[in-house]
């Protein structure tokens, strides 16, 4: 059954097959955008943040793309300092989540910093995110505090924000 829903599925949907990571650059600036605005944040990037970031020397950044799709479905965006990393965003958009997309991702974007020599990964992520936080802990993060009112909301309440980190080496 599983292999006829696969089939099937990848019959009817003509992006559908195996997912490639990659580095992003200053062409995929509007695609990142609009998929941050997909995030859920209260307020998403613009395309000209999204260039600025992707373009600093400091920051890397990746995407994943389905098929051969030539924008990202999906994108991670660490600022690097010294042997630390912190991620800034990750998002998924939001009808290709609950594919590995993210994980994929996140395992290609965690191998890169760790060749970067990256040791320590940082990032906070919005309480009761069970989707994010799942799989943060599913590459190891660990919590190591909590910010009270952190993230604004969309309707005008605040939300706290777990960091959590990640040993690389």
């Amino acid at each position: 059954m599983a292999n006829t829903v696969d089939w099937l599925r990848k019959l009817l949907h003509s992006e559908a097959g195996p997912a490639r990571t990659g580095r992003l650059d200053g062409c995929h600036a509007a695609a990142v955008a609009a998929l941050h605005h997909q995030g859920g944040f209260a307020r998403g990037w613009e395309p000209g943040e999204c260039a600025a970031l992707i373009a600093d020397a400091a920051v890397i950044s990746d995407g994943v793309f389905r098929a051969s799709a030539r924008e990202p479905s999906g994108f991670v965006l660490s600022r690097k300092a010294a042997d630390e990393a912190e991620i800034l965003s990750v998002v998924v958009a939001s009808s290709h989540r609950r594919e590995g997309l993210g994980r994929a991702l996140l395992a290609a974007h965690l191998a890169r910093l760790a060749g970067e020599g990256v040791a320590h990964v940082f990032l906070e992520v919005e309480e009761g995110n069970g989707p994010a936080e799942r799989l943060y802990r599913h590459f190891g993060f660990r919590e190591v505090g909590r910010r009270k009112g952190y993230y604004p909301k969309p309707d005008g309440t605040r939300a706290t924000a777990i960091a959590m980190r990640l040993d690389l080496a």
